[in-house]
This record gives structure tokens, sequence and C-alpha cells, in this order.
């Protein structure tokens, strides 16, 4: 059976990235095989930010869109096509200032687009992306994972079932700057178990 991967990476940096490091190896473990394809997403290297042209764009019927609302629209189409595509998402959230890195949260409001991931009901909003799972890589340098101060996890999980994923799985690396050795190997432990 099949099983596309999105692989999300939202770190600044790249050489010494505890998140990329771990979301790769998670992915690793489903292994890259011929059933397994893997689709890459590096939002740190520039995702665009929602502005007047693209919400005037969402919001024109697409029958009734320009060339220009085309295009303010290119690459949240190409974005919203690789979840559709995906069965499983990886996503690696490192904490940035208690939230989430701001590449991370401009792929977000590229994503959430009505008609597209999501609908509004006479009971609100439902997310048309199910059938999904998603594993969120999270790390930290001193920000305990699901605390007070943590507004990055509930955030994400939050966003994903919005768009109709809700089979969300948590790995966190948290407090890295005082348990470091100790946090990676319990995650590489939960990799193991995840693949077996």
């Amino acid at each position: 059976m099949k099983n596309t991967i999105l692989e999300v990476n939202a770190s600044a940096r790249h050489e010494g990235s505890v998140s990329r490091q771990l979301v790769s190896e998670l992915v690793q473990s489903f292994g890259e095989t011929t059933a397994t394809q893997i689709i890459r997403r590096d939002v740190a290297s520039g995702i665009a930010i929602v502005n007047d042209d693209w919400i005037a764009a969402s919001q024109t019927p697409k029958e009734a869109r320009t060339k220009q609302h085309v295009s303010a629209l290119d690459m949240s189409d190409a974005l919203i096509e690789e979840i559709r595509q995906a069965d499983t998402l990886v996503i690696g959230v490192p904490i940035y200032n208690f939230g989430i890195p701001a590449s991370l949260k401009a792929w977000i409001d590229q994503i959430c687009r009505a008609g597209e991931t999501f609908s509004y009901t006479e009971n609100g909003p439902v997310g048309l992306l199910y059938g999904k799972r998603a594993y969120l890589i999270i790390t930290s340098g001193g920000v305990v994972s699901g605390s007070d101060l943590d507004f990055a996890t509930n955030y994400m999980k939050h966003v994903l079932g919005f768009i109709g994923i809700h089979d969300v799985e948590i790995i966190a690396a948290d407090r890295l700057m005082f348990e470091s050795e100790e946090k990676i190997s319990a995650v590489r432990k939960t990799i193991q178990s995840i693949a077996a």
C-alpha cells in the first residue's frame, strides 16, 4: 500500500537543527521504498505572507478569477495540493519565543482556505482534508511541551483539526538546553516504536 508523506521543516537553522534531524529520522523510519513517496517542503526558505491580493483572490469565485487572482493563489494552491496528496504529515515545530516560527505561521495562513481545506456550515467550520495522520516533532530550548508557556503545540493541533486532520501525535523534545541527550534519546525510542 502506497504511503505519501509530506515532510515540513520550519527551523531557521539547517546545520545543528534538532527538529530537522528528528523529522528526517521519523520520515526515514517509514522507509523510502517504492511504496513510499516523500514530498519535502522547507517553509523556512520562504512562504509568501497573505496580503490584500490573496484575500481578494480567495474570496472571488473560481470562475470569476482573473490572471492576477490566480497568480496570487499559486503558492497556496501548491501547498494545499501537497497536503491533499499526503497520507501522513511529519511537521517539525521548533518553539520560538513560546510559539511557532513566522515561516510556519505563513504556511498555515496559506493552507487554511474556505472552500478548499475547510467549509463553513450552519454548525460552524468543517475541515475537508480528512483521513490523514500527522506527527508533530516539537522542539524547545527551555519551554516545557504542553505547559502554559507552550503556545505552539495546542495551536498546531487545533489548526490541523480545523482543516480535518484529527489523528495527530505529539513527539516532544523539549528543554533541550537542559536535558538534550535524554530528550533526544526518548524521541528516538518513540520513533522506533512508531516504525515497528
